[in-house]
């Protein structure tokens, strides 16, 4: 490592990520998407293909350059370049590639297979409040209705204090899903509403809680069973 890296290291944070929802009729839903959980929306700003916004983690992060999530329409040129792309394959056709069947099956036994990003939560508690809403918006709200798949990884067995309390979860108890490591739990959202990927698809929001006083856990040490 350079003198220089070494000083960004001891330096930096994370400073932002930009997501996209793929139509301008998306905008709203996707805004209230991010609200739902748990992003503050601090700005946003009207434009004729669709509005831009955007967000904090949390309230500490109001003022500062870090903690931050812009959110916009897909660019033209990017719709032009997937369109073109999904055109090329046959996606939806009797003769589609059968390399995107390929692809949507390992999506759908891995949440964390493509792109994705992670936020830390520190309080399992609200966690599971938030999940509880979104499976309700799911089934009734409006803008969200039938938009909302959500996949939970309980921790790795073996912690039997940690095993009691998800047990008891009303999200993670009976789940048989398992993370890739001890003592936190995963939870994916997985929504239409924002696009990703090479087929400019569905994306995945990853919220994770980490038991504290581990210093073995989920984050910190990859396991394989």
């Amino acid at each position: 490592m350079t003198d220089h890296a070494a000083r960004a290291q001891g330096s930096c944070t994370m400073g932002h990520i930009a997501l996209h929802y793929g139509k301008k009729e998306d905008g709203p839903a996707a805004a209230k998407l991010l609200s739902l959980v748990g992003f503050t929306e601090t700005q946003r700003i009207p434009f004729p293909n669709g509005d831009f916004y955007r967000f904090v983690v949390n309230d500490r992060h109001y003022a500062r350059g870090d903690g931050i999530i812009y959110l916009s329409v897909v660019p033209e040129a990017q719709q032009k370049l997937v369109s073109a792309v999904r055109e090329a394959l046959h996606i939806g056709r009797a003769d589609e590639h059968p390399a995107v069947g390929d692809m949507r099956a390992a999506l759908q036994s891995d949440p964390e297979y493509s792109f994705h990003f992670g936020v830390l939560i520190d309080s399992l508690e609200a966690l599971e409040g938030m999940l509880l809403d979104l499976r309700k918006a799911n089934e009734s709200d409006p803008d969200l209705k039938g938009r909302i798949n959500i996949v939970v990884n309980r921790a790795a067995p073996g912690n039997a204090d940690v095993d009691a309390r998800l047990d008891a979860s009303p999200i993670y108890g009976g789940v048989t899903r398992y993370a890739y490591g001890k003592n936190g739990v995963q939870a994916f959202i997985e929504t239409d509403i924002l696009t990703s990927g090479t087929l400019g698809e569905s994306m995945v929001l990853e919220f994770d809680y980490v038991f504290p006083g581990y210093d073995r856990h989920v984050l910190s040490v990859v396991e394989y069973a």
